[in-house]
């Protein structure tokens, strides 16, 4: 397995296709996900010729399931480990939900600074905040997030079985078309993750205030959400971080479910890809 060695001694497996000359494109996946998450969209670019880069978050995937660091400081510097080590450049972030409020920490706290960020895209993400709170009323109540926490404490199969099976993918909704192996593939990459991690993490996606992050980015950002998202709410993510970002364009897609880069890939995928081309 490829892996990277981070500063604080964590091992975090990645993949790295197509030609080591072309443009890379690097992906950052959501809780409590892996890296195969993103198969729709690198098998895509390998073959439209970009180089592919995808990792497992810490605790999460084939990474090292530690028990520290949990947290969307490290996460980014994790990113960027991978980054140093391949020498990344002029490269296209991308994240999905929590890896969406990863992106947003990596461009401002490493990307940026040195140089090696081109564009970056926020896909059904969780900046700036999830948590409701008193700047913040349109956000969800902490009884949510506590709900997530007690469902990875007591029983995260049948937790994360549920979460794929119904609202993830909005497979919950009337007349929905339901992909089976698309639930169970989700909750594989689930269960190959640390419950350490998982907990930590809803902490992670749902209160920290990512608002300096998307101030700070500058590069042209793409901000992509269905306006069906069950998981995180457009109004309180998506419709503020544009606002926030000084280079940010949105696009919101009718009807898509949080998940929509699987169960609709055949239209984000070409979007993404113009927006990499422009």
């Amino acid at each position: 397995m490829s892996t990277v060695t981070t500063q604080d001694g964590v091992q975090i497996f990645y993949k790295d296709w197509g030609p080591k000359s072309a443009q890379p494109i690097m992906f950052h996946h959501g809780w409590p996900l892996s890296s195969d998450d993103w198969d729709a969209q690198m098998l895509f670019f390998v073959q439209h010729g970009y180089r592919v880069v995808a990792h497992d978050r810490r605790g999460h995937g084939r990474s090292a399931q530690v028990s520290e660091g949990h947290d969307m400081d490290h996460y980014a510097a994790d990113a960027f480990a991978v980054v140093e080590a391949l020498d990344l450049k002029n490269v296209v972030h991308i994240g999905h939900s929590t890896g969406g409020g990863e992106v947003a920490r990596y461009v401002a706290k490493h990307g940026q600074p040195s140089g090696r960020t081109a564009k970056a895209v926020l896909v059904s993400a969780v900046p700036p905040l999830m948590l409701k709170t008193a700047s913040n009323p349109e956000g969800l109540p902490m009884e949510v997030f506590d709900g997530f926490r007690k469902g990875v404490a007591e029983n995260r199969a049948q937790m994360f079985l549920d979460v794929a099976s119904g609202p993830f993918y909005g497979f919950n909704r009337p007349g929905a078309k339901v992909y089976p192996g698309v639930a169970q593939n989700w909750w594989r990459q689930g269960m190959m993750g640390s419950a350490k991690a998982h907990y930590d993490g809803v902490k992670a996606f749902s209160e920290t205030d990512q608002t300096d992050d998307l101030k700070a980015i500058t590069v042209p950002t793409l901000v992509m959400h269905g306006d069906d998202d069950q998981i995180v709410p457009i109004a309180d993510s998506a419709l503020k971080a544009v606002k926030l970002l000084k280079n940010g364009t949105l696009k919101v897609y009718k009807g898509y479910p949080h998940g929509m880069l699987t169960t609709q890939a055949d239209v984000i995928n070409p979007d993404l890809l113009a927006f990499v081309k422009s």
